[in-house]
């Protein structure tokens, strides 16, 4: 028993690991230590459920479910992926990905505490597959726009500018608006924020010099806002 409940807990440490260095090697809020945190105690949370019923549960007397404990960790480790969830000032939100992946580690870890190895050890290659070789994939041989790109944009024009000629002259460098927002400034300027899908081919700064050398424009402002 003690050895396979360290088989246990070293098998979710494991999986834990190769689910943080993903997160880390990305720059993500989720990395190693985390991760692993969370596989472990999940995994241990597992073990504890799983044979409480063996030593509590007095057959005929004592109904106790094998489960219940882990099945509260799928839930209960939700805050913790809530607090990756970014809204930014943008109105973009971030950190899904990585709210996926804390109950993902949670699920490895549930898995190696039930003692189902091989099929933790499929879901984190399957996984790791999902979030990184399969996306490459599809932006390579898929249709066009999912190998696209969001950016948001901010453009300070002078009063009375010709805007309907503007946004034109932007669709015609092969950037496509998905959405626009003007309000007029105090210095007797307008704003225009804009929500521009471009490919991802085309570099951030060369986006923001085309739309800078457009006539009556002030000040220009590019940010990517999905990768």
């Amino acid at each position: 028993m003690h050895y396979e409940f360290l088989i246990k807990l070293s098998t979710s440490l494991l999986l834990g690991l190769l689910i943080g260095i993903d997160r880390q090697l990305k720059h993500k809020p989720l990395g190693m230590k985390t991760s692993m945190v969370i596989s472990v105690a999940s995994c241990l949370i597992t073990i504890v459920s799983i044979e409480a019923v063996n030593i509590y549960s007095v057959p005929g007397h004592t109904n106790m479910d094998p489960m219940r404990l882990a099945a509260q960790v799928v839930s209960g480790v939700g805050f913790i992926g809530a607090g990756a969830i970014l809204r930014r000032s943008n109105d973009v939100i971030s950190g899904l990905t990585t709210a996926a992946m804390v109950w993902a580690a949670s699920g490895l870890g549930i898995a190696a505490g039930a003692g189902f190895y091989i099929e933790a050890f499929t879901a984190v290659i399957l996984i790791i597959l999902a979030i990184n070789l399969f996306p490459l994939g599809i932006k390579l041989w898929g249709p066009q726009k999912l190998s696209e790109r969001d950016l948001s944009v901010k453009i300070v024009v002078r009063q009375n500018s010709e805007m309907a000629r503007m946004i034109d002259s932007i669709e015609r460098e092969n950037m496509r608006v998905k959405h626009i927002k003007v309000k007029d400034l105090i210095d007797n300027n307008q704003q225009i924020q804009l929500v521009l899908s471009a490919s991802r081919k085309v570099r951030t700064t060369s986006i923001y010099y085309s739309i800078k050398q457009l006539e009556n424009v002030v000040a220009v402002e590019v940010e990517t806002i999905s990768a």
